[in-house]
């Protein structure tokens, strides 16, 4: 190491490089450490510039021989006749570092220390947070058995389990206001695109019998016989949650909408966006609320719902264009062997007014999509005679729309016009060919003035926020739910959307090149041993992906050692925002 100077035009800067050989084999150099500006470093030395540089390099002789000692080769002795000591943890989590580097990025020790200036605790509710948010992200499971895990981080708690337990009612009671700051934070990631804001809700069973709270039997989504509650979500145009809220497991979802979007509109500063979701959640209120203010709306339409005449004009085959193309074609005329014509999107417009809202329809119409809608038909067609085959009929009470006993129907008459004796049940051609006609047909309902191609592409992106969903059920195990209390059950469901957001800036840092469950694996997977005496070493196998999450965060953790030192200075930069990329 050696010092160097900088001049700017009031003052001389002194610092420490270190000389090293960058990746390509070529010798180059890199600040190490600033030790300050000769007018500060003279006042503070009593000395003139002379005296400073003789100090400078006294500095960079001790850190050269930090640096040494740190980064020296080391000879471990083992004994094989010496066991290791009993009930003594070894190995350690290192992956949450990469999320405690997002942690402090999205500032959230600030957000903790505001709410403890409203609440009167002694626990620490930002290492409490954090903890909660590794461990559902790491390892998903109960508080318990999360607080058990935190053991096995780098960092263990300072907390115990009962301030878990009381943390997670201060979280329920600020859960808005940490949604809000988190939203204003993360944009300091990456800019958020409210422009377009997508709105699903889900539900989330328990395993309980009994109601109790918001826990209430409902339509279940994985109809399951339980009590369950449910979630509204916003989530932006790159499929970052916005904010999501709660309701009674019993409660229609076209009257969930309105008071949480009124929170958005003033806890957000978002007033202006294209809502979109689907029919389940396009009743004609939440239109009207998104036809003033500034707002439109992208809605699905199920052309089966549609008045006939309506209906007709969407599935005549005359009228349509091709994305890009203003010339009428008719799609019988189309050959849709072609691979260009195959792979291609037709559509019309329809204007669908009504006494207070003046709309259009855009429906289009996809080979490709029809070849899909065809081949699970097939399949269905062929579970619904084996249906038949096994038992005869189908199973009573089947009032799911997509199940295969739609095609069956019961013949009351024998071949010979005589009164069955017995439900006789056969292949219903008449619904086949009903549904068939629907095939590769598709309907937005909109009340936005844009380029068609620009609004199929808004409903096209709806997909992820039902994969916002699917990683909260699967991924982070967010049911069934375990806690009695309605504030514990909105404190799980906050950490759990933490989670989320985390994901998805992990995933937008990486250029999306890993799945959910290849991150956390991964993550999971990333461990370091503890030899005492000589510091840790990795227990995980290096990958690209470990490579890739190194890069970004700027720190390592696969050096063949690592000094205990090295680990505290790893530690303290996932902490420092100014360190933090």
């Amino acid at each position: 190491m050696r010092v160097t100077t900088t001049k700017s035009k009031n003052d001389e800067s002194f610092y420490i490089n270190l000389a090293y050989i960058n990746d390509s084999g070529k010798s180059t150099s890199r600040i190490y450490k600033k030790l300050g500006k000769l007018s500060d470093l003279s006042k503070k030395l009593n000395t003139d510039r002379d005296g400073v540089m003789a100090w400078a390099k006294e500095q960079a002789r001790i850190e050269t021989e930090k640096y040494n000692k740190e980064h020296e080769s080391i000879s471990i002795a083992l004994n094989p006749n010496v066991p290791v000591q009993k009930n003594r943890e070894s190995t350690f989590n290192c992956g949450y570092l990469f999320l405690q580097s997002i942690y402090y990025s999205l500032h959230i020790q600030n957000i903790c220390r505001n709410i403890k200036n409203r609440h009167d605790y002694q626990f620490d509710l930002n290492a409490i947070l954090s903890d909660l948010i590794y461990s559902r992200f790491l390892n998903p499971s109960s508080k318990l058995s999360s607080f058990q895990y935190c053991q096995t981080l780098l960092e263990k708690p300072n907390y115990q389990l009962h301030d878990l337990y009381r943390a997670l009612s201060v979280l329920a009671q600020e859960c808005d206001y940490i949604q809000a700051e988190l939203y204003r934070n993360s944009n300091f990631l990456h800019p958020r695109n409210t422009h377009i804001l997508y709105y699903d809700c889900t539900n989330y069973y328990f395993e309980i019998e009994q109601e109790r709270g918001m826990a209430r039997y409902g339509k279940s989504k994985e109809n399951r016989p339980n009590p369950i509650i449910g979630m509204g979500l916003f989530m932006d145009a790159d499929g970052f949650p916005l904010s999501f809220d709660l309701h009674d497991g019993n409660l229609n979802e076209q009257k969930t909408l309105k008071k949480h979007e009124q929170r958005i509109i003033s806890d957000f500063d978002c007033s202006k966006f294209v809502y979109c979701s689907d029919s389940g959640l396009g009743s004609k209120k939440n239109r009207i609320l998104n036809a003033t203010g500034g707002r439109a709306y992208v809605i699905t339409q199920s052309l089966k719902k549609l008045k006939k005449e309506v209906r007709d004009t969407c599935l005549s085959t005359t009228q349509f264009r091709k994305i890009g193309s203003n010339r009428f074609i008719d799609i019988n005329d189309l050959d849709e062997d072609d691979p260009e014509v195959f792979d291609s999107v037709y559509y019309k417009e329809v204007p669908y007014d009504s006494k207070t809202l003046s709309e259009t329809l855009i429906v289009t119409y996809s080979p490709k999509y029809k070849n899909y809608q065809r081949s699970i038909r097939e399949g269905q067609i062929e579970r619904a005679r084996k249906m038949m085959t096994e038992s005869g009929k189908p199973k009573k009470n089947r009032k799911n729309p997509n199940d295969p006993a739609r095609f069956l129907k019961k013949q009351a008459f024998t071949q010979n016009g005589e009164l069955a004796e017995e439900e006789l049940w056969q292949i219903n051609e008449e619904a086949i060919e009903t549904e068939a006609q629907y095939d590769g047909f598709y309907a937005v309902v909109t009340n936005l003035e844009a380029d068609v191609k620009e609004i199929i592409a808004i409903n096209r992106r709806r997909w992820q926020i039902e994969a916002c969903f699917r990683i909260m059920k699967t991924e982070f195990s967010a049911r069934p739910i375990y806690l009695r209390d309605d504030e514990r059950i909105k404190a799980h469901f906050l950490i759990c959307f933490t989670a989320l957001l985390f994901f998805r800036i992990l995933e937008n840092k990486l250029n999306y090149k890993y799945t959910a469950e290849q991150l956390i694996r991964t993550m999971k997977e990333m461990k370091l041993t503890l030899l005492d005496g000589y510091g840790y070493i990795p227990s995980y196998t290096r990958t690209d992906c470990t490579d890739d999450l190194h890069n970004e965060f700027g720190f390592r953790t696969d050096y063949e050692i690592m000094k205990k030192q090295k680990i505290r200075n790893i530690i303290h930069q996932t902490k420092d925002k100014k360190k933090i990329r």
